[in-house]
């Protein structure tokens, strides 16, 4: 029978037990009740366990009349099936006995945490009562507070003196030897308060903790936070009293962002608050904190920034360190771009001058500043080269900051670790080319530069250069500045120069890789409606070309402005009257107007994501929806256009450029290179554009970077007001971008201003075939002694021939010389065009004269030249202002060759 169902209730007479017994109420074999007897025959053995009273009537008897027991064995299963309806009265959840029963059972045992609790059914049995909540709560505060007793006497008070334990790092070359020892020393002194500037105290109070002097040494809102978030796994955030950041100043034993730690800082920070003077945890913190430049504390940060004693700082002086306390990464006017690319000097100056003004207005809120002598520092102060350290000269410090740098961004070593020390850092640079580089640039600066007697041309004048293995991607040599400690950005990994035509590599790749649109499909085609472009494809190479969508429309911007492209030297090229020229020679001579129509033919996106494979930087895209993208409006670094450049000399495999191959420290290995490869682009995509950029070497404008004995590819630039000029080249063991650019460094706190070069190195016109191009050339003989002289592979025919309609008048090849020109023209002058090639002739008139251009595409009201000219022909006339058009701020011009 189901133990959720009641017993029904015997029938009169006891049921089947009695009529066994039969009518007198005994059974045979059972021993009858004594004599005497006026309650149950088996009275004797009757209890309280029996489930109910001993002299009550029996419940389960007739008439009210007592059931007898027979015997020992009756009483043991009258007491069990007592047992069994109390167990099956809770499951029906009866709350009490049926009226007529005693009691079923002894009182049940009390328990110590009455929880489920007795007596009560259903949802009710789970709420606790009021007492064993106050009694939980009660147990739980009491542990805590003697939790908090525990750890606050175990903790002692920090000593600011013990915390200068760093060790050096180790940098080595990539043979293994010793390069520098630097990057862990702690420059600290400590200085008495009465030497810190009340200014700086109350700065730090204003900006950080202006309770300071009243509270208790933390923050119960701040410490709250700064728990859940590192127990969710967000970001990590100190704490927020300073007397929390002297505690975590001075503990630099443990630096790891955990809750034991956390909680250890707590119990510190409330002793020190409550057995510490205010003023000693102002001193403690102002000699410990790090300001930047390895300055740990106010004495070395003063003399790190300004040259001066802590005791000298002035009011601006010390806003602008209070503003180097919130990380100095992003508020040094320097930059550090090495460790982020968006700590750019600019940037950072304009985040100090910010957190500066916002300190001392603040100060002069809190009574701490009069109105008067805040409006004296309204800009930075003049702060000092960052780089002090004369072991880190020349250009080991733009070594160092790159090894740094790929280490923050790229492995779990972290700022504060290469602080403290401690680590061998084996690098990728090979000491005798970062000389050589170094020496090349060295000469053709001494020899074409001269400030003092041409301030006008060859001030500002700066390069930059990178070399890359392109079978590893390792970073072999760079060259960032004249030296480190007193040129502070490294100009091989930042420096905002457009690139001009070097990028063209990346707009025939696209063409190869993806082909151009049908020009009656959609926008966005799939690979199988598009046709892949051959290098002989045929493109207009006319100056002022107008510039059509893929449907043949001719392109306007938002302003329903048209695009007239023009060509560097303002020249056309090919024959006319259509003057179309194939891909290969438009490259060779660095044309603008075919590789402008072929990017919009193909798509800028297809572009775009060209040159991203091939590995530059999303950040350093600029226009990439201005016809003028596909010819270098874009600004990437030295060492990222080697290292585009070396995708192509590997055959279409892209590697992330590189600087460290292994880090170890007492404990082992930390961290080591692994080779990571993607297959941007087909052998057969890769080596066509090699096989056109050796043109460009072997005949065209980068003549003057051939090396003897060598297959060279490579591809000069030159940008809009000739403010740049670039040379990335390569041989199939070697990438090496060089740049050259001026750039006022003296405009810190504005934009940074790119200067023309004309006349710059008593040279008209400085173009990627000159200074970038012989740089180039003299250090990549010596960086290639020894090695094999190692051939390009030879490219499977790709694609088919574009535009490939007969001409309507029959021209000379644009290759031909300029003696089968029945009326030739002089060629430009050298010092004008720095190696540049006439254009090609034609059979009715010079190739130098503008009298010949058709008017259809026209050139934009251009005023013919007399035959001969070598000077450039003035500007078409411009129908936009637009800005952004190759810099030029018209809808002409553009970098070129």
């Amino acid at each position: 029978m189901s133990e959720h169902r009641r017993k029904p209730p015997q029938p009169p007479g006891g049921g089947r037990a009695a009529a066994r017994r039969g009518p007198s109420g005994s059974s045979s074999g059972r021993r009858a009740a004594p004599r005497g007897t006026t309650g149950s025959s088996a009275g004797s053995y009757r209890s309280d366990s029996d489930g109910g009273d001993s002299h009550g009537p029996d419940p389960y008897g007739s008439g009210g009349e007592e059931r007898p027991y027979s015997g020992r064995a009756d009483a043991r299963r009258q007491r069990n099936q007592g047992s069994r309806r109390r167990a099956a009265e809770p499951a029906r959840g009866s709350r009490r006995s049926a009226p007529g029963r005693g009691r079923t059972g002894p009182p049940a045992r009390k328990r110590f945490i009455d929880y489920p609790r007795a007596g009560k059914y259903g949802w009710q049995r789970w709420v606790p009562s009021w007492k064993l909540v106050s009694a939980l709560f009660v147990g739980f505060f009491g542990s805590m507070v003697a939790v908090a007793g525990i750890g606050y006497a175990m903790v002692g008070v920090p000593n600011v003196d013990k915390t200068a334990t760093a060790e050096n790092n180790v940098y080595y070359w990539a043979d293994n030897t010793p390069m520098v020892a630097t990057g862990g020393e702690t420059n600290r002194q400590i200085v008495d308060l009465s030497q810190i500037p009340k200014a700086m105290q109350h700065a730090v109070v204003s900006q950080e903790n202006k309770t300071f002097y009243t509270d208790s040494g933390i923050d119960p809102k701040g410490i709250a936070r700064a728990v859940f978030n590192m127990a969710r796994g967000g970001e990590t955030q100190g704490g927020s009293t300073i007397t929390q950041q002297y505690v975590k100043n001075a503990m630099l034993a443990d630096q790891s962002q955990t809750l034991s730690r956390k909680f250890k800082e707590i119990f510190v920070s409330i002793k020190v608050g409550a057995t510490v003077k205010k003023d000693d945890i102002m001193a403690g913190y102002l000699n410990s904190a790090y300001y930047g430049r390895n300055a740990y504390g106010i004495q070395a940060a003063a003399r790190a920034y300004f040259n001066k004693d802590a005791v000298d700082l002035n009011q601006g002086e010390c806003a602008f360190l209070a503003a180097m306390l919130k990380g100095a990464t992003y508020y040094d006017p320097a930059g550090s771009v090495s460790i982020d690319p968006s700590a750019t000097p600019q940037a950072n100056s304009q985040r100090a001058l910010h957190q500066m003004q916002d300190t001392l207005d603040k100060m002069v809120e809190y009574g701490y500043l009069s109105p008067t002598d805040r409006a004296k520092f309204r800009t930075l102060p003049k702060w000092q080269n960052p780089r002090s350290n004369t072991r880190l000269g020349g250009q080991i410090g733009y070594l160092v900051d790159l090894a740094k740098g790929y280490l923050i961004n790229n492995t779990d070593i972290t700022a504060d670790d290469l602080q403290r020390g401690g680590y061998s850092i084996y690098t990728t640079f090979d000491k005798k080319k970062v000389q050589k580089l170094e020496s090349v640039v060295k000469k053709y600066r001494k020899k074409y530069l001269d400030p003092k007697k041409y301030p006008k041309y060859d001030t500002y004048v700066q390069f930059g250069a990178a070399s890359v293995n392109p079978e590893t991607g390792a970073i072999v040599a760079v060259y960032g500045g004249q030296d480190a400690t007193k040129h502070f950005t490294n100009n091989a990994d930042v420096t905002g120069a457009q690139v001009g035509s070097t990028f063209k590599p990346f707009v025939l790749a696209a063409a190869m890789k993806w082909g151009v649109r049908d020009p009656e499909g959609p926008a966005e085609q799939a690979q199988d409606e598009r046709t892949i472009a051959s290098p002989k494809s045929l493109y207009s190479g006319r100056n002022g070309y107008k510039v059509k969508d893929y449907r043949g429309d001719v392109w306007k911007d938002d302003k329903g402005n048209e695009w007239r492209q023009t060509n560097d030297d303002e020249q056309s090229y090919g024959s006319p009257p259509d003057y179309r020229i194939t891909l290969r020679e438009a490259m060779r001579w660095s044309v603008n107007s075919p590789f402008v129509q072929l990017g919009m033919d193909v798509g800028l996106d297809k572009v775009k994501e060209s040159a991203l494979d091939a590995g530059l930087l999303k950040q350093n895209l600029t226009g990439t929806h201005s016809p003028s993208f596909s010819i270098g409006i874009s600004d990437p670094s030295a060492i990222r256009m080697a290292g585009a450049y070396a995708t192509f000399a590997a055959s279409g495999k892209q590697r992330d450029p590189f600087s460290v191959t292994k880090v170890t420290s007492k404990d082992g290995q930390v961290f080591e290179h692994k080779d990571v490869a993607k297959q941007a682009f087909t052998e057969q995509v890769a080596d066509n554009v090699t096989d056109v950029l050796k043109t460009v070497v072997e005949k065209g404008t980068g003549t003057h970077s051939q090396l003897p004995g060598r297959e060279v590819a490579g591809k000069t630039g030159t940008t809009d007001g000739n403010k740049s000029a670039w040379f990335v080249g390569y041989t199939p063991q070697l990438s090496t971008a060089v740049s050259m650019f001026r750039l006022d460094d003296n405009e810190k706190n504005k934009e940074r201003k790119f200067l023309e070069m004309y006349n710059t190195g008593r040279q008209p016109k400085v173009h990627g075939a000159s200074f970038p191009s012989w740089i180039w050339h003299d250090y990549m003989i010596d960086a290639l002694k020894g090695m094999p002289k190692a051939k390009f592979p030879k490219p499977e025919s790709i694609g088919e021939v574009l535009n490939d309609l007969p001409s309507p008048t029959p021209t000379p090849s644009a290759t031909e010389t300029q003696e089968a020109s029945p009326t030739p023209s002089p060629s430009p002058s050298p010092s004008k065009h720095q190696g540049r090639p006439s254009p090609s002739p034609t059979t009715t008139c010079s190739g130098w004269s503008w009298k010949c251009g058709p008017t259809d595409g026209g050139t934009g009201g251009i005023t013919p030249q007399p035959t001969g000219s070598t000077s450039a022909s003035p500007s078409p006339t411009p129908t936009s202002t637009s800005k952004g058009r190759g810099g030029s701020g018209t809808l002409f011009g553009g970098p070129g060759g």
